[in-house]
């Protein structure tokens, strides 16, 4: 069994950071669909801009909100306004194609990226 990347948002843009909320990240319904992301499921999330690293579990926002709100704690590590990638991965023993997605600046969809094949489809497209 082998722990391989299965979901990945990346170069979102944190929208809030909340100490004082207990714990989790708020993320855009649109974009935890988009990827295959579960309500309540653990996810590492790497700030692009510090370097920062963290897990925890996945709350879902308002569809098309744009939200990606880093709470609880793990808002002393990642604040408002840094770029963040955010990771699901599935323990499997056979190789998994991963939904990734990249990010515009206001957390759209900009475009479907395939980690595997090197492929990048425009939303567009």
């Amino acid at each position: 069994m082998r722990s391989l990347l299965r979901s990945k948002i990346h170069l979102a843009t944190v929208t809030e950071a909340n100490v004082d909320y207990v714990g989790s990240i708020t993320i855009d319904k649109n974009l935890i669909e988009a990827t295959g992301l579960w309500v309540g499921e653990k996810v590492l999330v790497v700030s692009a801009t510090t370097g920062a690293r963290l897990e925890t579990y996945v709350i879902e926002g308002e569809a098309g909100s744009g939200a990606i709100e880093i709470n609880g704690a793990a808002a002393h590590l990642i604040n408002a306004g840094e770029k963040v990638i955010i990771m699901g991965f599935e323990i499997t023993e056979k190789p998994v194609e991963p939904k990734v997605i990249l990010c515009d600046k206001y957390n759209g969809i900009a475009q479907f990226l395939s980690e595997e094949a090197g492929e990048i489809a425009s939303v567009a497209e």
